[in-house]
């Protein structure tokens, strides 16, 4: 892990790669609602100083992304981050395109 983190970086032992549990954030952080190019997106503070957005128009219940780390960033930022996950959508299936 090392390779890849800054020699000062908090390293989590017990941290698994692809397992990742979203926090249940919903008494804590309100969801904004973001309308980008006719989807709706809930978009709400993770718990991890990142982002979490829900894709609540979308074809898949609960699909969508995250990012991280996200602090200050703007509406518009915001807005943006949606449009690149919405241009790496496969229409067929309503998920990431494979590879």
């Amino acid at each position: 892990m090392r390779d890849h983190y800054p020699e000062d970086a908090a390293i989590d032992a017990a941290a698994e790669p692809g397992v990742y549990t979203v926090p249940d954030t919903s008494a804590t952080a309100p969801a904004l609602t973001l309308d980008v190019e006719g989807e709706v997106f809930e978009v709400r503070a993770d718990g991890r100083r990142g982002t979490e957005y829900v894709w609540s128009s979308g074809p898949n219940p609960g699909y969508g992304f995250g990012l991280s780390p996200t602090p200050d960033m703007s509406l518009e930022e915001h807005r943006e981050n949606v449009r690149n996950f919405l241009a790496e959508i496969d229409p067929a299936t309503g998920c990431l395109r494979e590879g």
